[in-house]
C-alpha cells in the first residue's frame, strides 16, 4: 500500500489550494447552475459549497454540540449546518465559501478526511456541470490512501476491500484481487461511492466497485 510522509502543515495547503480553486470555478455560475443537481445525493450545486463552508467552520466542539442536538443523526446535523451557512442568494453561499478557505477548523484531526471532503465535493459539483478543472494529483493521491486505508466520512475501505486499486498518474495502489485502474481521481470518487466515475476505470475491479456504489 502506498504510505503517505506528507507533514499536516502540508495538508492543510493543499486543502487551501483547492478551496480557492473551487471557488474561482464557482465564481463563473449563473443562478440555474447553482440550482443544478450534484453527485451528492439530492443536493444542488448551492447547498454543496453551503456544506463545504459547514465542515470548514465547524470545530470539535461545535461538532459535538451539534450531532447531540441533531440526535446523533448525520443527515439531520449536516441539514442544520448547511442550512446555517447557506446564506440568502447564491452570491452570499459563495462570499461565505471565500471567507473559510484559508480556515483550519475542522470536526477532528484526520486531515486527510477534510482534503478528501473539498476533493470529493469539488468533483460532486464539477462533473455534472461540465468543468473540465480537476484536483492536483498529489493531493488526491493523500485522499486516496487515506480513503483506502478506512471508512471515515465514506464508507472508502469497505469499498476497495478484496480489491487491486492501480492508479495510472501517480504511485497511489492498493490491496490485492481483482484489479480496478484508472487515474487517482477516479479510484478516489468510486471508493467515495460515485458510480459515474467507475466509468473511467478498467478492469474487473471497477464492476465491483460499481455494485458497491450506493448511488448505482
Amino acid at each position: 500500500m502506498t504510505e503517505s510522509t506528507v507533514s499536516r502543515d502540508d495538508l492543510w495547503a493543499m486543502i487551501h489550494a483547492e478551496r480557492a480553486a473551487l471557488a474561482e470555478d464557482l465564481a463563473t455560475l449563473d443562478d440555474a447552475a447553482w440550482a443544478h443537481p450534484t453527485l451528492c445525493g439530492e443536493w444542488t450545486v448551492r447547498e454543496v459549497v453551503a456544506h463545504l463552508t459547514a465542515a470548514a467552520s465547524t470545530g470539535r466542539l461545535r461538532w459535538i454540540t451539534s450531532i447531540l442536538g441533531a440526535r446523533f443523526n448525520p443527515a439531520e446535523h449536516n441539514r442544520r449546518r448547511l442550512e446555517e451557512h447557506l446564506g440568502g442568494s447564491p452570491a452570499e453561499t459563495l462570499e461565505r465559501f471565500r471567507a473559510a478557505v484559508d480556515n483550519t477548523t475542522a470536526a477532528s484531526g484526520h486531515t486527510p478526511a477534510w482534503l478528501g471532503e473539498v476533493v470529493v465535493h469539488g468533483q460532486d459539483l464539477r462533473r455534472p456541470l461540465g468543468i473540465s478543472a480537476e484536483p492536483d494529483t498529489s493531493a488526491v493521491m493523500q485522499v486516496a490512501t487515506f480513503f483506502a486505508a478506512r471508512d471515515f466520512t465514506v464508507n472508502s475501505k469497505t469499498a476497495a476491500k478484496g480489491l487491486r486499486l492501480v492508479a495510472t498518474d501517480s504511485p497511489f495502489s492498493n490491496g490485492d484481487g481483482p484489479v480496478a485502474e484508472g487515474s487517482t481521481l477516479a479510484l478516489v470518487m468510486a471508493m467515495a461511492g460515485r458510480s459515474a466515475y467507475c466509468d473511467d476505470l478498467r478492469g474487473p475491479g471497477a464492476d465491483i466497485l460499481r455494485e458497491r456504489c450506493p448511488d448505482r
